[in-house]
């Protein structure tokens, strides 16, 4: 049993009650809060390749498992896998979404970001995906909205499957919530704070981090530079109907609630 405080019980503190800017990791993070907002952000890169993708005015639909499951439901929709297995064809490389034409369907599958993603709108919410690239233009699309707002860092995995705190989306997360206003709970601001200690030097940070090393590792440095540039998009991706697409007046409503 959980003694009462006078401030929060065992309940309302799990879910950040008090607050209505929020900040949690991973899938399990995803929906267990479960506000009516939830900005999901995978900086390295799944998030990123959103950007890309939708910048260029495609539909870019999360999905789970990059298995023959991915290749039936794309199959079903009329639109193409992003596996890389093409010839220059669509990955989870932002730079290799950025040769995508307007009105393409794209299935993204990834086992961080599109599961977050996915999760997410299984209970309801908004989506929207962020990094850093878009982090200002969504804050700005959002600050006003006074419904709760949960900012989910979608992390990556250890060899075993459990999830593995990034910093790139910690830092991701931190630059959204610093734009967002409201009230952040104490995860959100710790966030913010490690957002305004790496802001100066965020390329530094991004290209010597864990997943940022295994990136350029693997030859792939193009796409940590280009997850790198701060503020560089105005794209605000909303998932609707199974698919981010680039936001038109479907958040405008939130600067009169």
């Amino acid at each position: 049993m959980v003694r009462e405080t006078g401030l929060v019980t065992n309940r309302e503190w799990t879910g950040q009650s008090v607050f209505n800017r929020r900040f949690e990791w991973g899938p399990c993070g995803a929906t267990a809060l479960t506000p009516a907002t939830v900005v999901v952000v995978d900086v390295l890169r799944f998030t990123t390749a959103v950007e890309a993708g939708t910048s260029q005015g495609a539909a870019i639909y999360p999905y789970r498992w990059l298995d023959d499951s991915a290749n039936e439901f794309a199959r079903s929709i009329g639109a193409i896998v992003a596996n890389g297995s093409i010839p220059r064809g669509p990955s989870l490389s932002p730079i290799s979404l950025l040769m995508l034409r307007a009105n393409e369907m794209v299935v993204l599958p990834s086992p961080n970001g599109s599961t977050c993603a996915v999760l997410a709108a299984q209970t309801g919410a908004t989506v929207v995906a962020a990094c850093l690239r878009n982090a200002s233009a969504i804050g700005r699309a959002l600050r006003d909205h006074n419904e709760t707002i949960t900012v989910i860092a979608c992390g990556e995995r250890w060899p075993d499957g459990s999830l593995r705190p990034s910093l790139e989306d910690l830092l991701g997360a931190g630059a959204v919530l610093s734009h967002l206003g409201g009230t952040p709970s104490p995860e959100a601001r710790s966030a913010i704070a490690a957002w305004r200690d790496a802001e100066k030097n965020i390329g530094e940070r991004l290209a010597t981090c864990f997943s940022g090393q295994e990136l350029i590792s693997r030859g792939l440095t193009d796409d940590v530079n280009y997850a790198s540039e701060v503020d560089a998009s105005a794209v605000v991706p909303i998932l609707r109907d199974g698919a981010f697409r680039a936001g038109d007046n479907e958040l405008d409503r939130y600067g009169d609630e």
